[in-house]
């Protein structure tokens, strides 16, 4: 069984970082993609950004290019994404998502119907 668990979230003021981690396990081959979203009290849940495990293709939202970084560890089958210069409107709970069946390019990534198993959520808060 395929689980998916956040941290790294937290309150931090405008311009600070953060580094969220999802730590995955139960894959049973090399071949997913894990995608970040947040949601933000009374908004949709959107995709923020997503990697993909087989071949290190990357996606970001076009508000967090130049600010977020997802990256990999293999070895520890755990997905990072690292928030610099955050703004209050980067304010929301923040989840890992696992999808197994798309290729790349992953043209669906910033779709939460496109994955397969979520992670519980790590809150983001910045204050201004």
């Amino acid at each position: 069984e395929v689980q998916l668990v956040e941290s790294g979230g937290g309150l931090v003021r405008a311009g600070g970082s953060l580094t969220l981690s999802c730590a995955t396990s139960g894959f049973t081959s090399d071949d997913y993609n894990i995608g970040w979203f947040r949601q933000a009290p009374g908004k949709e849940r959107e995709g923020v950004s997503c990697i993909s495990r087989s071949d290190g293709s990357t996606y970001y939202e076009d508000s967090v290019k130049g600010r977020f970084t997802i990256s990999i560890d293999n070895a520890r089958k755990t997905v990072f994404l690292q928030m610099n210069s955050l703004k209050p409107e980067d304010t929301a709970v923040y989840y890992c998502a696992g999808d197994i069946y798309s290729l790349s390019p992953f043209l669906g990534w910033f779709l939460p119907s496109s994955y397969n198993y979520w992670g519980q959520g790590t809150q983001v808060t910045v204050s201004s």
